[in-house]
């Protein structure tokens, strides 16, 4: 499948009903979500700065574009790239920077409205806006079709305001962004609240914890696109760590019971095994 094939699978996902889109930090991991079904993936920065040894938002743009071009070229399925804030201050060199996100293969990005500054966590709103607008114009002059996802952060940076939320979400919609995303809201009245304030165009919803809300639930309330972060990474560290733990500090290997053996991952990497 093309880049363009991948980017206009990806759109007409966007266009009803409601989808799961999981975060991979690897090839493996990216292989594997495919041969369960899922229709599109989504990369995390944190799972994959964490596999590299790195706190979130320790990479450099160039280090994070090969990782984009390495799963985007790793799978058949559309892939959207959590491009934070694009790797840059200046708008222009945001803009350009979004171009060579579009040129790694993948689908869709995403830009967010965070400084990276925790004192001064949000861009102040027209900049933040102008941020989409110039993110949206570098797109279309691409003639891409890669799928815009305009982000605002405030829930997840100490400024958790929903009529900031709405107001930015409302703004970045009429901005020209395709899908829209509020990650760290949680409750059903929030949720229906950003779905309302945007319609028609989609919303995605950050799964990252234990919320109770089912694929249904969220469909129920309008979601339209859910991503789980990195929390999968956060899994497979979680189980990592702890049987690591116990061999360390205890000397037992308990936690190796059960495990999905070689002969089983082989096999299955084996059948999804790209061909040159």
């Amino acid at each position: 499948m093309t880049p363009a094939d991948k980017c206009r699978t990806f759109r007409a996902l966007h266009d009803s009903g409601c989808f799961v889109i999981p975060n991979p930090w690897n090839i493996g991991s990216a292989r594997y979500l495919e041969g369960l079904g899922f229709k599109a993936l989504a990369t995390t920065s944190s799972g994959y700065a964490h596999s590299q040894g790195l706190p979130d938002g320790a990479q450099t743009c160039d280090e994070v574009l090969a990782h984009f071009r390495e799963i985007a070229g790793a799978t058949d399925l559309p892939v959207n790239a959590d491009f934070e804030n694009g790797y840059a201050k200046d708008i222009g060199k945001m803009a350009d920077n979004v171009v060579r996100c579009v040129e790694t293969g993948v689908a869709g990005l995403s830009i967010e409205d965070a400084t990276g500054d925790d004192a001064h966590p949000l861009y102040y709103f027209d900049t933040a806006l102008a941020r989409v607008k110039a993110a949206r114009k570098a797109i279309d002059q691409s003639g891409s079709g890669v799928v815009f996802t305009a982000r605002t952060e405030g829930f997840i940076r100490g400024k958790p305001d929903l009529d900031e939320t709405i107001r930015r979400l409302k703004a970045f919609a009429d901005a020209g962004a395709d899908c829209l995303y509020s990650p760290g809201i949680k409750t059903r009245e929030h949720i229906e609240a950003t779905v309302k304030a945007v319609a028609p165009k989609p919303v995605n919803f950050l799964n990252s914890a234990a919320s109770g809300f089912t694929v249904k639930d969220l469909a129920s309330m309008g979601v339209r696109r859910i991503s789980v972060g990195g929390t999968l990474a956060r899994v497979a560290m979680h189980a990592f760590i702890k049987s690591a733990r116990e061999i360390a500090e205890q000397g037992t290997f308990d936690s190796f019971a059960g495990v999905v053996s070689n002969a089983e991952l082989n096999a299955f990497f084996a059948a999804k095994r790209k061909k040159p």
